[in-house]
């Protein structure tokens, strides 16, 4: 896709709706000859909209106008790019959690978790958070309710569970694991957070509080050549559940394909999260037409879709 075209899909698509602020910043950029031109030097793979405006907040951008954000960003730009360079996309967004609970609690336990691209591991407590389903259905952990909150709003029925899955066991892995005790390392998943969701900053700081209190064991690695490692480290007398979200679509489909091959061949369950078209093997299952469903997650068990999901976990449309 031209990079012309992703932020516009990026503007149109992801951000309107969920952030005003970028909404009006990406499509901005989309038809800026001279900003296009920069940030076509980077790498293609580094061109991502979350990662140059992530980048860009991290920097102190001005994003009161796009005027100002144009004027700021062609001074700064050899920060950005340095920036967008070194550093990935490492959103780690504990509201998806409450997308996958309802696959995880329908799992035989204790549960084992272990989390492909998991950033910071701030998804691996979905038992530490409390719920709220559709303004009503609430759950909370067994000793009270928690300091995050998540609330989705859901169609077509999900299992939403009474109670919270017993997990005994977290594990993640990502290329360059974030430390939650590591300053520098909160700033920038403080930054990736878009603008006009102070929701999202004040829950990542509060799920940030619960894996200070205890730390998930975090590999550093690649998700071909460590998933299984990892899952045979886990505990024996455990389901191991290997789930991820919004991760492959940062790899080539090789690497995809090469991934769905591995994991499907563990002794664990898998949950998938990824936008549509990410893994078109699950993608061909939907009853829909993938095509109008640009810009939301397809959930998936074992290979099977089983909904539609917001790509922060604000919505679950469950299939019949």
């Amino acid at each position: 896709m031209l990079t012309s075209s992703k932020y516009k899909s990026f503007g149109e698509i992801e951000a309107r709706g969920n952030s005003t602020t970028y909404e009006k910043l990406a499509l901005g950029v989309s038809t800026d000859a001279e900003l296009l031109d920069l940030i076509e030097r980077l790498p293609e793979p580094r061109r991502q909209p979350n990662l140059v405006l992530g980048a860009s907040r991290h920097l102190g951008a001005p994003m009161g106008s796009y005027a100002e954000f144009r004027h700021w960003f062609v001074r700064n730009w050899s920060q950005i790019e340095h920036l967008a360079r070194t550093r990935t996309t490492q959103t780690n967004e504990p509201g998806r959690a409450a997308l996958i609970l309802p696959l995880l609690a329908s799992i035989e336990g204790p549960l084992a978790l272990v989390e492909v691209g998991a950033s910071a591991g701030l998804c691996l407590y979905p038992d530490r958070f409390s719920y709220l389903y559709d303004g009503e259905h609430r759950i909370d952990p067994e000793n009270g309710p928690s300091s995050v909150l998540l609330k989705c709003t859901t169609t077509g029925s999900p299992p939403i569970p009474d109670h919270l899955p017993t997990v005994e066991y977290r594990a993640g892995i990502d290329l360059n694991p974030l430390d939650v005790f590591d300053e520098d390392h909160m700033g920038w998943l403080s930054s990736l957070v878009w603008p006009d969701q102070e929701h999202r900053l004040r829950r990542l700081l509060a799920a940030a509080e619960i894996a200070r209190s205890d730390p998930p064991k975090l590999v550093r690695g690649d998700l071909g050549t460590t998933i299984a490692a990892l899952v045979e480290d886990a505990p024996t007398d455990v389901t191991v559940v290997v789930f991820h979200n919004a991760v492959l679509n940062y790899v080539d489909p090789t690497a995809r394909a090469t991934f769905v091959d591995i994991v499907s061949d563990l002794h664990c369950r898998w949950i998938s999260n990824e936008g549509i078209g990410v893994l078109p093997g699950i993608d061909r299952k939907l009853a829909t037409d993938p095509a109008r469903s640009r810009g939301k997650f397809v959930l998936s068990l074992d290979g099977e879709p089983c909904a539609l999901a917001g790509g922060h976990g604000q919505f679950l449309e469950w299939f019949s």
